[in-house]
């Protein structure tokens, strides 16, 4: 893997390292391609997706579809994958070798969404007047939750923003939410999480152990295409969305994966800027400057404020909608999303350096919820997932203080970070082991919190 690098300063991708010079040329020859391609995207793409996306998707979901065999499950039904246990090890083992090539030790950065454009404070609206089958968790009553957003790229590794994949991330920590959680460090927390394709990118556990090992080469082109095991109908379906992006601001964000609301009902959630304009990306098609992601973000916020529709589209029929299957897009005519809430950014100075240093150092976790409501989504290697399960009870006493302005980093020793939050009514620390983060995210299970070799979070 090379040297051993530092974040949080964009890179170029390392060099594949397949062990053949055939397929090695061949990646490097495909990337490059991708650059060049993403330099003009921006005039091509809006015609395309105007005119092609949506009716290619709707094929490619109904050959995948047609591929896939009958699960013969009900709404929100779950069903073991045979040897689900050994994947989730190779995951974690490929992880673990990944982060050790990839970072130093006191600097592990995550194994996906690495990148943070910005993190920005913001409100959470619950919406009045929902139908019933809505009213579940912290959306049975209208309410506005007090929010952190964490907007980043793809990952594992931390590219100038011309140079990436071309999808976007947002991850959204409410604060101020009671109920019993998975894990004691965050009591009174919620989180959600999505990214700009509408599917997965690996339809299920078995398939994600097969891309960490492409990616652990530095080549996940070979996962979708080979001759032994190939995914090119996901490939098709991740390039529908993928783009030269314009603004963390300007793209939806999907869940891709499914979540209980409430007993016995599955929805995917998704987020949708009211902001239909788009920034203009500089000096394209020569190369844009590093960051323009997190430039766009900082000129935004300091004209104006973002609102971004957040929409709930239940599961009603268990086949065209799979749980066990998220490389399958839910067709919107079988279930129609609403919006239930929205979230409102207001206008702020995004901090640069606060960013860099704190991003890395927010948590959000899938698995935030009540322990009997969890829809376990194996499908991405992961161990606990549900979202709206919450029961909306009134423990404002307890309820930890919100930050105000930004994260600030006081204190580094070997694999620990202590992170204090400046806020309006005092001061809160915690320290977050690195190397664990993204275990966090594949599993609750306490044999997963050593990846990275830092050993368990306190």
């Amino acid at each position: 893997m090379g040297v051993a690098m530092d974040s949080n300063t964009s890179r170029p991708m390392p060099p594949p390292n397949t062990g053949s010079v055939l397929l090695n040329l061949l990646s490097n020859l495909s990337l490059k391609f991708l650059h060049f391609e993403r330099r003009f995207d921006p005039w091509i793409r809006p015609a395309f997706d105007a005119t092609l996306r949506d009716p290619i998707a709707r094929l490619v979901t109904t050959l995948i579809n047609r591929g896939r065999p009958r699960e013969d499950l009900k709404i929100a039904e779950e069903r073991m994958l045979p040897g689900e246990e050994q994947f989730v090890d190779s995951i974690i083992e490929t992880f673990r070798a990944q982060m050790s090539g990839l970072w130093k030790r006191g600097g592990f950065e995550r194994g996906g969404n690495t990148k943070t454009h910005g993190i920005v404070r913001a409100e959470f609206i619950v919406h009045e007047g929902l139908a019933p089958q809505f009213r579940h968790g912290i959306f049975a009553e209208p309410r506005t939750y007090r929010a952190w957003v964490r907007f980043s790229g793809p990952g594992p590794y931390i590219t100038p923003d011309i140079d990436d994949v071309g999808f976007m991330s947002i991850s959204v920590k409410l604060m101020g939410v009671p109920g019993p959680k998975l894990m004691e460090e965050e009591k009174f927390t919620q989180d959600f999480f999505g990214v700009s394709p509408p599917t997965f990118v690996t339809p299920d556990v078995r398939a994600n152990a097969q891309l960490q090992r492409a990616s652990l080469q530095n080549a996940p082109t070979f996962y979708f295409i080979n001759f032994h095991n190939s995914h090119v109908l996901d490939f098709i379906m991740q390039g529908l969305w993928i783009k030269t992006q314009s603004s963390p601001f300007e793209a939806p964000y999907f869940s891709c994966v499914p979540y209980l609301l409430g007993e016995g009902q599955a929805m995917q959630y998704s987020f949708w800027p009211k902001w239909d304009k788009r920034t203009p990306i500089p000096r394209l098609p020569l190369r844009p400057p590093d960051d323009y992601l997190r430039q766009a973000m900082v000129s935004t916020l300091g004209k104006r404020d973002v609102e971004i529709d957040f929409r709930v589209q239940l599961q009603t029929d268990p086949l065209a909608m799979p749980v066990e299957d998220v490389s399958v897009e839910w067709d919107e005519d079988v279930s129609t999303p609403v919006t239930v809430a929205t979230l409102h950014i207001p206008p702020q100075q995004v901090d640069r350096t606060a960013a860099d240093r704190s991003g890395g150092a927010q948590n959000c976790h899938a698995a935030l919820g009540r322990r009997r409501d969890i829809v376990r989504s194996r499908k991405i290697g992961g161990h606990a997932i549900t979202i709206a399960a919450i029961p909306p009870r009134a423990q404002r006493k307890e309820e930890r203080p919100a930050p105000h302005e930004r994260f600030v980093i006081t204190a580094q020793s070997g694999g620990n970070v202590l992170v204090q939050f400046r806020e309006e009514r005092g001061l809160a620390a915690g320290p977050f082991d690195e190397g664990a983060r993204f275990a966090r995210l594949l599993s609750i299970d306490k044999r997963m919190q050593r990846v990275g070799g830092h050993g368990a979070p306190r």
